[in-house]
């Protein structure tokens, strides 16, 4: 008898032939049974899970007391409680590798787009505002030779320092849990304290994931020992900063400017403050939005739950201790 799997994302066609050749597909717009009750049976009899978002936990759990597997269409997984899984003998897996390149692009274009100005700058021409040579207020920033500080050294991180430093000539600073040796020699980047990277960085990159440790890692105390002509980019997750404290550095020109692809709240609030600041971009969570890259991405997911339901978690497993329990 095949293993019977949920799956609450859209994936292409010839990935959903794959899977169904190894299991038994149930598919599914909500995993959450409180907002479509349809999907509690379903659950019950799930050995998998595969899909992106919902909340993941020992209430839910609870509900798929069959559940082995669960796989992400993603990276991070902040929305699931790994304590929980482990208990309960559930393997999580993610697609940490297929996204990082085109991560590390759409870094560096919002660093690109920040700085230069290129959004509102798009705005104001295609307002008719463009009927001369420009004035100083529509000028940017240089981005090249200046100093880049990154918060996460992971792979993301790694790829967005080879592009501002081979492409660039920038100076890289980062901070992390631990030191890369191989970053700082590849190229040339300095660890640092997270203070003394705020107070020397020109650009700050966020790329860290979502945990206790890093909420509202950025507030205002932070924001105000970055230099006033200092620039955020924020690609890691949206919680990682206090937006009403980052709203507020921008209306007070405490920082120069910001560039977010990530939010406490996705989609954006309609009431956002952010929404009416001229020096800040906002992205709709487009990090990995390609196609060639979410193609990847699901079928490094489809890839993970078959092995996975077949106990081998060698590759992109969060928690291979929950095969031990």
């Amino acid at each position: 008898m095949k293993p019977s799997i949920v799956v609450y994302r859209d994936v292409p066609d010839d990935l959903l032939a794959r899977l169904s050749a190894e299991c038994d597909v149930h598919r599914v717009r909500e995993i959450d049974p409180d907002i479509d009750p349809s999907v509690k049976p379903l659950l019950a009899q799930a050995d998998a899970i595969l899909g992106s978002g919902g909340n993941i936990d020992a209430r839910f759990l609870a509900m798929a007391p069959k559940l082995r597997v669960a796989s992400t269409i993603t990276v991070g997984y902040d929305n699931f409680d790994v304590t929980a899984l482990s208990e309960h003998n559930v393997v999580l897996m993610h697609t940490p590798d297929v996204l990082t390149e085109t991560v590390a692009d759409a870094t560096m274009a919002l660093v690109l787009a920040t700085a230069r100005r290129m959004i509102i700058s798009s705005e104001r021409v295609k307002r008719g505002e463009w009927t001369q040579s420009i004035t100083p207020d529509w000028y940017g920033c240089d981005v090249h030779h200046k100093t880049m500080g990154i918060v996460g050294m992971g792979r993301i991180g790694d790829a967005l320092a080879r592009r501002a430093h081979c492409g660039f000539g920038m100076n890289i600073l980062y901070h992390a849990r631990s030191r890369h040796e191989k970053t700082e020699n590849a190229y040339q980047a300095q660890y640092r304290s997270l203070d003394a990277l705020l107070s020397e960085s020109d650009f700050v990159c966020i790329t860290l994931p979502l945990t206790k440790e890093t909420h509202h890692l950025f507030s205002r105390e932070q924001f105000e020992k970055m230099k006033r002509s200092a620039i955020l980019v924020n690609i890691g997750r949206g919680a990682v900063i206090d937006e009403t404290a980052l709203a507020q550095a921008l209306a007070d020109n405490t920082i120069l400017a910001a560039g977010l692809d990530v939010f406490e709240q996705e989609p954006l609030s309609p009431d956002s403050p952010l929404l009416s600041l001229p020096n800040v971009v906002l992205m709709p969570h487009i990090g990995s939005a390609t196609h060639e890259t979410r193609y990847a991405m699901a079928a490094c997911a489809v890839d993970n739950v078959i092995r996975a339901l077949n106990r081998d978690v060698s590759q992109n497993c969060v928690n291979p201790q929950a095969l031990q329990h």
